[in-house]
């Protein structure tokens, strides 16, 4: 049956480029119509270039709120008119809602980490992290586990584009949670293997070992792998990355990043709408294993 849009359907939409392979309408949509909410959503590519024009048309056009993905969300946090604490830490947006006309600027990839955590069945608040990488989900993962009360986060990241940026960060957290995070270098293999060791969960927050380089694994030393660590890895495709598998062999808890996805699209619905996303129902659709 196809959707009925009406004069009162508000809009909901994905801002970002490329979006045609985005599994958000799927599952926003579905939400909409499980719920008997008058809303849509689209995807539409735009980029940096274009996103002020756009961003202003959608204010004009009264949207109930977007989402946006790369090469968009850094440059959205100039373009809001209010940030939520961990977008404002993090300097990125991924979910926007409109309050009015007052555009609030949010970050959910991080909620989708930990949600996603709790769905595998991770304890994790009151305990040590170490992360895998600085870049954008790996900023989102650290700021939310910081202020959701994870007790210590180690972050390793190589000396690149991002290095700067996640030292700020870092500096940001200790100085307004309780999180003691500290920042090392990727190419101290000793000191990795002692802070991994010392954590209840490992979080790959790269792309290393994604489709199709699958052979890569961004742990070499298999020994920090104890059937008391738990190990998440942000990618899904595959959905059992090489250190994924390695980890299950070494008797570690593991979980992929999918439920991540679905997660923080549902905490985007529930700031749009006020409404908890049916996600048993879109666990089934559109992320059934």
């Amino acid at each position: 049956m196809s959707k009925q849009i009406t004069g009162h359907t508000r809009l909901a939409c994905l801002l970002g480029s490329p979006v045609a392979h985005s599994i958000s309408p799927a599952m926003h949509n579905e939400a909409f119509d499980q719920l008997g909410l008058d809303c849509t959503y689209l995807a539409f590519d735009a980029g940096t270039d274009n996103l002020p024009t756009v961003v202003e048309g959608l204010r004009k056009m009264n949207v109930l709120g977007f989402n946006l993905t790369m090469p968009d969300k850094n440059l959205m946090c100039e373009l809001c008119d209010e940030l939520t604490p961990a977008a404002k830490i993090g300097g990125a947006v991924n979910t926007v809602l409109n309050d009015n006309g007052k555009f609030i600027g949010y970050t959910t990839d991080g909620v989708g980490f930990m949600e996603a955590c709790k769905d595998a069945g991770f304890d994790i608040i009151g305990k040590k992290m170490t992360l895998l990488g600085a870049g954008g989900a790996a900023s989102a993962i650290l700021i939310q586990a910081a202020l959701d009360g994870l007790s210590e986060i180690s972050v390793f990241s190589i000396h690149d584009a991002f290095w700067d940026r996640a030292k700020t960060i870092v500096e940001k957290l200790n100085a307004e949670t309780s999180c003691k995070v500290t920042l090392y270098d990727f190419d101290d293999p000793a000191v990795l293997k002692r802070e991994i060791q010392s954590s209840a969960i490992l979080t790959n927050g790269t792309s290393v070992g994604m489709a199709p380089k699958t052979d890569a694994c961004i742990i070499t030393d298999t020994s920090v792998f104890t059937p008391d660590l738990m190990v998440f890895d942000v990618i899904y495709n595959p959905e059992e990355t090489k250190l994924l598998k390695l980890a299950k062999e070494a008797g570690c808890r593991t979980a992929n990043g999918l439920y991540m996805l679905l997660y923080q699209g549902a905490a985007s619905f529930k700031i749009w709408t006020g409404k908890d996303m049916p996600t048993d129902i879109i666990k089934e659709k559109y992320f059934k294993r």
